[in-house]
Order: C-alpha cells, then structure tokens, then sequence
C-alpha cells in the first residue's frame, strides 16, 4: 500500500505541477493570448493554428477548451469559430508529452529552488516565471516517480491484474485511459502515468497506445463539465470536442496492433514512441477533418442543436 500511495502522491505532484506551470504562463499572456485567439479564427486554418500554438504554450487542451467555452459564453466567439479550435487543441497537446521525454534529471532540484525563491518575491512578473520553473520541476519530478514506482507497483494484486487485463484486451486499456483520465481530468497526466510503466517494461506498447486514445475521450470531460451552466453554443463546443476524440478512436483503434510492430522505427525509447504516437494521431485526425470542419459543425448543431441556437 506504500507503493500505492506514493504513485497517487506523485499523480498529484503531477496535476500540481501543470496546475502552477499553467498559472504562471497565463498570467504572463492571458490578454494577449485571448486577443490572438479571437483574431486568428477567421478561418478552421487560422483557428486549428492558435489553438495548437496556445495549447503548447499552456499545456492543456482542456484549459484551452475552457478558454475558448468562456468566450464563447461571452459572445466573443462562435461555436463555428472554435471548431479549428478544437483541432489545433489535440495537436498542441502532444507538445507537453514530447517535452516530458527529454533527460533533465539534474536540472530538477535547481529548477525547483529557482522557482520557489522567485515565486516568493514581489514582483509579479518573477512570480510567474518561478511558477514556470517550480511547476516544470513539479511535472519532470513526477515522471521519474512513475517510472520508479512502475515495477514495484505490479506487486500488488489489482495493479498486477489490471495490467494484464490491460495487455491482453485492447477494449480493456482504452476503457481504462478513459475512465482515469475523466477522474483526473488530465489526459497528460495519463499519458505521463503510461510512458513510466513503458520505460520499466510492465506495460506493452499497443495496450498504453489504447489506453492513450481513450485519454483523448476521457480529456473531453473537463470541456463537458465546463459547459454545463454555459448557453448553448457553448456546449456545441464540447460536444464537438467529444466526437472529435470519439471519432478518431473509432478509426485508429483497429490499426493499434499494426503500429505497434512499426513503433520502435520511430524511436529506440518506448515512452518516446508513445509521444510520437500521439503526435502522429492527433495531427493525422485534425488535418482529415480540417477540410470539412464546416460540414463537421453542422452534424453537430444537427445532432444537439438544431434551430436552437440563439
């Protein structure tokens, strides 16, 4: 139980990490980051690239998501206008997973007492870039955890279970990616908890590829929950989000088997493959759907609003 406990401590030195990192990031560039957003979705182009190039700066498709629900409750956007959104949001994700691949264990306790020092100072503009190094230091503290506590972890029973259920049924990793990510509202966070059961080798390459497609469906229930005291077009907005994520699960999952057999082409770590596995995905399905993101937001205002838009 000792093991179990320190792996929940570290999940949420993760979640605390991207929590602090994002605040201090916001807090240097929410005007103008908000500003740009709005001016760049004249077109589903221009929208799929600020909202891939807002992502990778904040780390989170779902706050981006929240952002953007925000605007639109606020008349700002429409939801036309956050379908290119949506796209770019699931691209700039995969920014933060190729980040947490990167070797910077000695830098860890530096980056940490950098940031704790600065964040106690009073300028604010030195608050937030220590937030930037303390929650940096936070998230690539809670990777070496994962990968540290991955071996020992399958010594007890239901972790040993789960993972075998895990690697022998495909459905069972992606339910499982969707459920735990909806809990801990942090498709990162999962994918981060997967790429260290990868590295010890306690989890195969295609079981922790489903359980990442499921992250991208549990991931919408932070937009889902965010909308649901927002007006309506706001709530077209996540449920654009879902059917993206849905949709792209429904197409990939079957090929999970034939890429995990390419997957060390791309990579000799089986982490980084992950990472590069979740670029490839996510850039592959919003391009297919760019083309026909008009189309796409009529299905949805068909399917849960049709003539009731304000």
């Amino acid at each position: 139980m000792v093991y179990l406990a320190l792996f929940i401590l570290f999940v949420a030195v993760f979640l605390l990490g991207m929590m602090v990192l994002r605040k201090g990031l916001f807090s240097l560039s929410a005007d103008s980051m908000k500003i740009w957003i709005v001016r760049m979705t004249g077109t589903p182009l221009k929208g799929l690239i600020a909202g891939a190039i807002v992502t990778a700066i904040l780390h989170s498709s779902s706050a981006v998501m929240v952002i953007t629900i925000g605007l639109i409750s606020a008349g700002i956007l429409t939801f036309r206008q956050s379908i290119g959104i949506i796209l770019g949001s699931n691209i700039g994700t995969t920014f933060t997973l190729e980040m947490i691949t990167i070797n910077i264990d000695i830098f860890i306790v530096p980056l940490a007492v950098i940031g704790a020092f600065m964040m106690v100072t009073k300028a604010s503009r030195y608050q937030n870039i220590g937030r930037i190094l303390f929650g940096m230091a936070s998230v690539f503290a809670a990777m070496r955890g994962f990968s540290y506590l991955a071996d020992p972890l399958t010594t007890l029973p239901v972790i040993e279970h789960t993972l075998n259920q895990m690697n022998t049924n495909l459905f069972v990793s992606l339910a499982a990616g969707t459920v735990l990510t909806a809990i801990i509202q942090s498709s990162t966070a999962m994918s981060g908890i997967l790429m260290g059961f990868l590295s010890e080798g306690t989890i195969e390459f295609a079981a922790a590829l489903a359980a990442m497609l499921g992250a991208n469906i549990g991931t919408c229930a932070t937009a889902l929950l965010a909308s649901a005291g927002a007006g309506k077009e706001a709530r077209l907005t996540a449920y654009a989000h879902f059917w993206l994520n849905f949709a792209g699960m429904l197409v990939f999952f079957p090929l999970v088997d034939d890429y995990a057999k390419i997957a060390p082409l791309t990579a000799d770590r089986m982490d980084v493959q992950l990472a590069h596995a979740s670029v490839l995905y996510n850039v592959i399905s919003s391009l297919l759907v760019l083309p026909f993101a008009e189309r796409f937001g009529k299905m949805i205002i068909f399917l849960h609003g049709r003539n009731k838009l304000q």
